[in-house]
């Protein structure tokens, strides 16, 4: 077993970066406990095309969190194809360096983040748990870092909009009181 659980290969490290950026003001208190509940397994994900659904039980607290991935834009995803064999099984690090060497940028790249816990925080405990999760996963099936962003469905050269999948959360300050409280006059 590697020294690190977590992207211990190339493709796992892109996406360990999105709970541990090379740049940070400072230093976050959360990283251990959401490795160790995602080294734990308590991370359960469900993947359909970009987006991810993890459920985190924790002894009596349960959380759902919602992370959509940016898809990759058609020309990316045809100067990859052109990179990787056809018959290729597995993805290796040779691959992944064979991208970068072509100037491909494949890091992962967070469209939407929710998470249905109190903290309403955009990287609460249970985002960077997923996180580490899906860092895992990639490390174990590498071809997973580009199906999360569109690779065998097409990909699109634009982020997927409101209209495709509705928000979870609505801002109160996009409410206006006198429309939304207006009771018809019958």
């Amino acid at each position: 077993m590697p020294d690190n659980d977590f992207g211990y290969t190339s493709w796992g490290k892109d996406w360990v970066r999105l709970a541990q950026p090379l740049k940070m003001d400072k230093p976050e208190p959360m990283l251990p406990r959401a490795r160790s509940i995602a080294g734990n397994g308590l991370v359960r994900t469900e993947i359909e095309n970009t987006m991810v659904r993890a459920t985190i039980h924790r002894g009596s607290e349960a959380s759902v969190t919602y992370v959509e991935l940016v898809p990759l834009s058609a020309p990316t995803i045809a100067a990859i194809a052109q990179l990787i064999p056809a018959d290729a099984l597995t993805l290796t690090d040779e691959h992944r360096a064979a991208i970068a060497e072509h100037g491909i940028g494949i890091a992962p790249r967070i469209a939407r983040a929710d998470c249905s816990c109190r903290a309403r925080n955009e990287r609460c405990l249970h985002y960077l748990a997923t996180c580490y999760a899906l860092a895992r996963q990639v490390d174990e099936t590498p071809w997973l870092a580009l199906e999360l962003q569109g690779f065998r469905s097409g990909g699109t050269t634009e982020v997927a909009g409101a209209q495709s999948h509705p928000a979870r959360w609505t801002p109160l300050s996009s409410l206006d009181p006198a429309a939304y409280f207006e009771v018809p006059v019958a």
